[in-house]
């Protein structure tokens, strides 16, 4: 009889061990999957990209807008050989879905012109998305621009400027001799020749620059060949992102004759222009 009260009192004795234990094990499950970064965390999807596919690069840029920048295709002849200037030559790619580009180069009886479009999806792979993963590749090329710090002394200048002839007027006469022998001295041929043709050719307003409305994020870079045995050569280069989409223009003309220098407006306008309309074949 006693051995038979014995039995059931371990028996409870044993079950309240067992359930401690296992109540124990659960409580410390529980504690490991609260961990922050734990296993059982995912980090959310990064967004995807505006574009999925790029436009065909030769294809992008119009007849009219090559008549404007390459003069001349129009002088070419020949109909056959103008239609393939029109054409132009695609560079290679293994993706035409990730990046594309086209190039033409027409010579003239003035000046031969190259005209370089290349388009650039962005997709990221990482946990940022493909607009901020193509802002950065877009900072680079910015960055390797070495655009000039824009200068508030540019502003203040043409200010000056548009008050100069208040200035004269109020001016003594000492002050008024002493102007117009500074003008006389700017125009004698040795400042002349001391004068950078980059310098001359490029005012402050046609500097290398950052552009707004045009895509997300713009610029523009503006150089001058250094003056040898040929004639200089301006090179125009346009810069821009739409959400994933990095697009460059560098447009450049040599003139044939040696010691004439491109004019950098009329280049940088018909480099600008495209760079709109490539944007609005991007937007549809």
């Amino acid at each position: 009889m006693q051995r038979k009260a014995y039995v059931p009192g371990v028996a409870v004795l044993l079950a309240a061990l067992l359930a401690g234990c296992t109540g124990s094990s659960s409580d410390d499950g529980a504690t490991d999957d609260s961990k922050p970064g734990g296993s059982s965390s995912t980090a959310p999807a990064a967004q995807p990209g505006k574009y999925r596919t790029l436009p065909e690069a030769c294809a992008a840029v119009d007849h009219g807008t090559l008549d404007s920048l390459l003069p001349g295709i129009k002088q070419i002849a020949d109909e056959e050989q103008r239609e393939t200037a029109y054409e132009g030559t695609a560079t290679p790619t293994f993706d035409t879905d990730r990046r594309v580009g086209c190039r033409w180069k027409v010579e003239s009886t003035s000046a031969t012109d190259h005209l370089f479009v290349d388009f650039e999806r962005v997709v990221s792979y990482d946990s940022v998305s493909d607009d901020s993963k193509a802002s950065g590749l877009y900072a680079d090329k910015e960055t390797a621009a070495d655009l000039p710090e824009p200068s508030a002394s540019a502003s203040s200048e043409s200010e000056g400027s548009e008050e100069s002839p208040d200035a004269d007027s109020s001016a003594s006469p000492s002050d008024s001799a002493s102007a117009s022998a500074s003008g006389s001295a700017s125009a004698s041929p040795s400042s002349t020749s001391s004068a950078s043709p980059s310098a001359s050719a490029t005012p402050t307003s046609l500097q290398p620059r950052t552009l707004d409305g045009l895509g997300d994020e713009a610029y523009l870079n503006d150089t001058l060949s250094s003056a040898g045995s040929t004639a200089q050569q301006r090179t125009v280069t346009v810069v821009f992102r739409t959400s994933n989409v990095i697009v460059t223009i560098e447009y450049d003309e040599q003139p044939a004759v040696t010691g004439e220098v491109p004019d950098s407006k009329e280049m940088q306008d018909r480099a600008r222009n495209l760079a709109a309309k490539l944007a609005d074949t991007l937007n549809g």
